[in-house]
């Protein structure tokens, strides 16, 4: 059993986005935070929106995770405050989103105060061409649109910025 607190990050940074699951939650940038007290594991993760239906299952897989590692009691705390955001988002997790098809959002998320963002295009992970169209403001997943490549024809999910 690991008790380092590197070592409990890296067992629940293995664990995947069960609705991207080509993606880890540290990938993603919701795991916040790792730590061992006592013999009890608590995470901290931050849902990409407050009623997001992966949660359970997330929790569920970091329960495994750890009791494979000879853990037997994890505790994992939602915290919706600061919000998540694409930001927290790693750049393999963008690399691996465009790999496995879904454009990766864009450019940082706006903020409150500041000049208004203004979107160029999307980029089709499959052929490149930024002459893409949005088909559905909601795709296989809140966090994504449906979107059409006017190029190569074939639609692809987009993961919006937040």
């Amino acid at each position: 059993m690991v008790t380092t607190r590197t070592g409990v990050w890296a067992i629940a940074a293995r664990v995947c986005d069960p609705e991207v699951p080509v993606l880890t939650i540290e990938d993603l940038g919701i795991l916040r935070d790792v730590r061992e007290e006592g013999g009890t594991v608590r995470v901290t993760i931050t849902p990409t929106y407050s009623g997001c239906p992966a949660m359970d299952v997330i929790r569920q897989d970091l329960a495994l995770a750890f009791a494979a590692e000879g853990y037997g009691r994890v505790e994992v705390d939602l915290v919706l405050a600061p919000a998540w955001t694409t930001d927290w988002m790693s750049e393999e997790g963008k690399r691996k989103l465009t790999a496995y098809g879904i454009a990766p959002p864009p450019g940082r998320a706006g903020v409150p105060s500041g000049p208004v963002r203004v979107r160029i295009g999307v980029r089709c992970p499959r052929c490149g061409s930024l002459d893409t169209r949005e088909v559905a403001r909601f795709g296989s997943t809140s966090c994504k649109a449906l979107y059409e490549c006017c190029s190569c024809l074939e639609p692809f999910d987009f993961f919006k910025v937040h």
